[in-house]
């Protein structure tokens, strides 16, 4: 259609993504926030988990996107491409206490995975008031969906795991529906298609270039303008050619 082979095309939008990672790096500093979540949302490259075998890549099986979220400006300031492991929890959270203003104490919310408890202990010590949100699942699941739906909730707990979090702003909410914006705007997110990456380095710079756009460019239903705007790292909005100049 183009007249421009498909190689040269991904070659362009992984160089694209690397650059919209530089913008990222480069701009995203010192985010005065109050509120922050964090959440993991689930993909694979090559193939799933179940699939892999010994001669494959190490980076083939499932991949794991750890995404903190501004709950006030929805700015995204600190997101990581990995492993759901240790090592991943950690370089995620040692890259988020680096973008954010070191002279104001926050509030975090994570989810109940079992590495967070430690590692934000180890990375931002008492500077920070810590909650982890837990759900209970059960074991029953909606007939005829046994295949592709998880059980039901059928609890919630909160944890306070460091400081006095405000029991109002315990929340996953606002980036659990940022995952879902991935899922509806990032093909390779979609399930049951064969739309799936099949290179890591693709993976990441099609992050890169989301969460770009989405700081920087597209304007946020609810606030009218760009996280970045509202959290005051930019002073207008960007077009998408002055993202990708």
């Amino acid at each position: 259609m183009t007249g421009v082979h498909r190689d040269t095309i991904c070659r362009l939008l992984v160089e694209t993504g690397k650059h919209c990672a530089a913008i990222l790096d480069s701009n995203i500093r010192n985010v005065r926030a109050r509120y922050v979540q964090a959440d993991e949302i689930w993909c694979f490259v090559g193939k799933k988990d179940k699939h892999v075998s010994i001669d494959d890549p190490p980076e083939f099986g499932d991949q794991w996107v750890f995404v903190a979220m501004d709950e006030e400006t929805k700015l995204v300031p600190s997101f990581i491409v990995g492993k759901r492991t240790r090592e991943t929890t950690y370089a995620f959270l040692i890259d988020l206490q680096q973008r954010l203003a070191e002279d104001r104490r926050f509030q975090l919310t994570t989810d109940g995975f079992r590495f967070y408890e430690r590692a934000v202990e180890d990375t931002f010590g008492a500077g920070v008031d810590f909650a982890q949100l837990i759900k209970m699942y059960g074991t029953e699941v909606q007939a005829g969906n046994e295949r592709y739906s998880p059980s039901k909730i059928v609890q919630v707990v909160s944890k306070v795991r460091e400081g006095r979090p405000d029991p109002a702003y315990i929340c996953t909410s606002h980036v659990e529906r940022q995952n879902l914006t991935m899922r509806m705007q990032m093909r390779r997110f979609t399930r049951l298609t064969n739309a799936f990456s099949k290179k890591l380095e693709n993976l990441k710079a099609a992050c890169a270039l989301h969460f770009a756009h989405y700081n920087f460019v597209r304007v946020h239903s609810s606030l009218r303008v760009t996280p970045a705007l509202q959290a005051g790292i930019t002073s207008h909005i960007w077009e998408l050619g002055e993202l990708i100049a």
